[in-house]
């Protein structure tokens, strides 16, 4: 009889159920277990500044200089950034209109007063995006002011001369690295972490039905966004912009798609999304190796989608109004976040970190959403995954490279 493998999401979902049953059953339990949830978001909140400080710094400094900043970087990167913010202001669109946290009777509360950027206007916080200190920054999880020095030393590492180009990018690397094993260690942790958060919140929680319609609405804002971010708008951009039959592109793309599903891995499915855009739709080697590597670095459309929803969602649950420059903010930094998601386990949570603390929200919300997150995870990673064969499809048109033209209808 094969044996079920206790993965890390698995792991999740039976510390949820545990909390939940304690939580209603032995209520009491809350105060002896709560600290783990305490402990575990003290934990990401030790490793977001220099997460972020040391990703964007590798992420920049590898792609910046010499042929990759050439035409085809230039027309990649553009398509990649761009149809990541465009998923973003979807998602925000959505959370606005439907507004599933809005009046929820959930019995959370927060003090509005620890909003970092409750007061000041959109030129205030622009300008504070160049900090007086840089360690202050560090210090303060100043997450804009983090991003904006880490985008300056990645973008200027390239400018040195080669010797020191070599050992700047060689330490950042391998201090990128040492981060993402102490985030690995953290994850590890994460099933009592999450345990700890959800025990604290069902004890607290008097209208459970209310949070479980709650949840329902936020789930339907998220997939929502994403089936017209994937089937319309990309499939917009295929049509006028590649010249390009969406249905045809996705029928060829299919194993990729169901791969990302099924695994929720990006970089897992990434062989195979090679493999399907050069057999089934004829790109290039050139093209394919360039686009679907950076595109499983820095795009990802779907989590960032994500990423704003659940930021907006977590502000409404907690009687939280965002005022435009906050949501300008979190959309920013959501825009980043989902740059430096890539190669991080269970990269969502993570990064979901990285965007309520830009806009001061309270961690302890991440506990509202993990209960669905690994239904959500399958959606956005296929999303994401989608998002990268666009592009790529897209880049290798106006490169003047024919596509399908095996294929009984070829396109024109």
């Amino acid at each position: 009889m094969k044996k079920i493998k206790f993965s890390m999401p698995l792991q999740i979902l039976t510390a949820l159920v545990l909390a939940v049953i304690m939580g209603l059953i032995i209520p009491e339990a809350s105060k002896y277990t709560s600290w783990m949830g305490t402990l575990f978001l003290r934990a990401l909140k030790m490793i977001v500044a220099p997460l972020v400080f040391t990703s964007l710094i590798c992420g920049l400094s590898r792609l910046q200089g010499g042929k990759d900043f050439g035409r085809l970087g230039f027309k990649t990167i553009s398509l990649y950034l761009g149809t990541s913010l465009v998923a973003i202001l979807t998602g925000l669109l959505f959370v606005n209109l439907l507004k599933p946290g809005v009046d929820a009777n959930l019995g959370f509360s927060y003090d509005v007063s620890d909003l970092h950027i409750a007061t000041g206007t959109l030129m205030d916080n622009l300008t504070g995006i160049v900090p007086e200190n840089i360690f202050k920054a560090l210090v303060e999880t100043d997450m804009l002011a983090i991003i904006f020095v880490s985008m300056l030393f990645g973008y200027f590492i390239t400018k040195l001369q080669t010797e020191h180009r070599t050992l700047m990018s060689s330490f950042f690397e391998a201090a990128n690295e040492l981060i993402m094993k102490v985030t690995g260690l953290i994850i590890r942790f994460s099933p009592f972490g999450v345990f700890g958060i959800v025990i604290r919140i069902v004890t607290e929680q008097k209208n459970l039905d209310e949070l479980v319609y709650r949840l329902g609405l936020y789930m339907l804002v998220v997939l929502l966004g994403l089936i017209v971010h994937s089937m319309i708008t990309m499939n917009l951009l295929l049509r006028l912009l590649g010249k390009i039959n969406p249905a045809k592109h996705i029928k060829a793309m299919l194993t990729p798609l169901l791969t990302a599903f099924s695994t929720s891995s990006s970089n897992a499915t990434l062989p195979l999304t090679i493999t399907a855009m050069e057999k089934n739709a004829g790109v290039s080697v050139k093209l394919t190796s360039f686009t679907l590597p950076l595109g499983a670095t820095i795009n990802m459309d779907g989590t960032a989608l994500y990423e704003i929803v659940a930021a907006m969602f977590i502000a409404q649950a907690y009687g939280i109004e965002l005022t435009i420059t906050q949501q300008i903010i979190a959309v920013f930094t959501a825009l980043l976040a989902s740059i430096g998601a890539a190669g991080i386990p269970m990269a969502g949570m993570v990064m979901m970190g990285i965007v309520l603390t830009a806009v001061g929200l309270p961690l302890e919300g991440i506990g509202l959403i993990l209960a669905v997150d690994r239904i959500l995870d399958m959606f956005r990673t296929s999303v994401n995954v989608w998002g990268d064969t666009v592009v790529c499809a897209i880049v290798a048109k106006s490169e003047g490279e024919r596509l399908y033209v095996s294929s009984a209808n070829p396109d024109i």
